[in-house]
């Protein structure tokens, strides 16, 4: 029987801690209980991020952030928890015995193993990388491969996007190129695939956004757009409905990052007087990953001009126009930036495959 204690945390326990707990646990869940283990709420990924766009406090205890009602089963009860299985409704639910003790686990994926809890994005959506820089941190590499190329493990980084957007029904992609471009449609060209590819090519840079011009009057529905060089392990069924039900005109996928400063901090007074020094304290802030959902019409609205994303939802924010945020756990985000990143990057992935 799986080890329980690994999920198991107090309702004392930080925000923070709680989160850090439910990225080792592997299984995006932390079950809050009392010093007799006795169920008292659950901590998944989708109450971190309901905590977290409420601006929740992360040094705050768990209990201000858990569902405190969750559904909960008595070890007697198999036939009650197989019909939820059948149902397909929650991804988890706590077993307890007659004290209301956790027992077991049970998760909707390990019961439905052949099918994906999460493949129903529409057939419609599309996916747009944009592949067309230069990967100036990452030479000397990028002197020889374009970015997109760069191999992670045994595939190009860009195949490792593709294939985390696969996973999820996704059909239909578009490459943004320029630099070097003739050598990743050869690459691509030349492999078989199961999905359709098609190349844009940029005459110019113009930025993480600008190129979305080459598809405009393109799609009618909305699309995501990825960077090429980052892998994100998120529900991006959950992103699209999320997107979809707050009716944003872009949503930003942003990644929680703790930030340390290695010195101790200093605070003071107008005239000098110290009030207090912090010791290396640690900041948290939501990071901007470089995956995005887009209506059609940002990318209508585009002239060809030089856009970042992030200049483009100010120019929309500055409108009054709905753009939002997608938080995602800290593990669930790699970037290929930087050499020493790229590494890192090679190394989860490697894990993960192992694991």
């Amino acid at each position: 029987m799986e080890d329980l204690e690994k999920y198991l945390i107090s309702p004392e326990t930080t925000v923070k801690e709680a989160i850090a707990r439910i990225e080792q646990s592997g299984r995006k869940t932390a079950i809050v209980a009392d010093n007799n283990k006795k169920v008292i709420g659950i901590f998944t990924d989708g109450d971190m991020r309901r905590y977290l766009l409420k601006n929740g406090d992360l040094s705050a205890p768990v209990k201000e952030a858990m569902n405190p009602n969750p559904i909960v089963f008595n070890e007697n009860q198999k036939e009650e928890v197989k019909q939820q299985l059948e149902q397909r409704g929650l991804l988890v639910y706590p077993i307890v015995n007659d004290d209301g003790q956790l027992v077991n686990l049970v998760y909707w994926q390990d019961k439905n193993a052949d099918i994906h809890p999460t493949q129903h994005l529409p057939e419609d959506v599309n996916v747009v990388i944009m592949a067309g820089g230069e990967g100036t941190r990452l030479y000397p590499y990028t002197k020889v491969l374009p970015k997109p190329l760069i191999p992670i493990d045994d595939q190009p980084i860009c195949t490792h996007v593709i294939n985390s957007f696969k996973k999820f029904g996704c059909k239909n992609f578009s490459l943004i190129l320029n630099h070097k471009s003739n050598m990743i449609k050869a690459y691509y060209n030349d492999i078989d695939k199961d999905y359709k590819l098609n190349y844009e090519v940029e005459d110019k840079f113009l930025g993480t956004a600008g190129g979305l011009f080459l598809l405009k009057n393109k799609f009618k529905n909305t699309c995501f757009v990825s960077n090429c060089d980052i892998l994100v392990d998120a529900d991006y069924s959950c992103i699209y409905k999320w997107h979809k039900k707050e009716h944003n005109l872009i949503t930003m996928v942003c990644a929680l990052k703790e930030i340390k400063i290695p010195y101790g901090v200093v605070n003071s007074k107008p005239n000098g007087e110290i009030e207090g020094i912090e010791e290396k304290p640690a900041f948290s802030f939501l990071i901007n990953v470089g995956v995005y959902l887009v209506e059609p019409e940002v990318i209508n609205n585009l002239k060809g001009e030089f856009i970042h994303m992030t200049d483009l939802a100010q120019k929309y924010i500055a409108e009054n126009k709905k753009i939002g945020v997608f938080p995602i756990s800290p593990n669930d985000w790699l970037d290929m930036g930087q050499i020493k990143e790229m590494e890192n990057m090679t190394k989860k992935l490697k894990e993960k495959c192992q694991g």
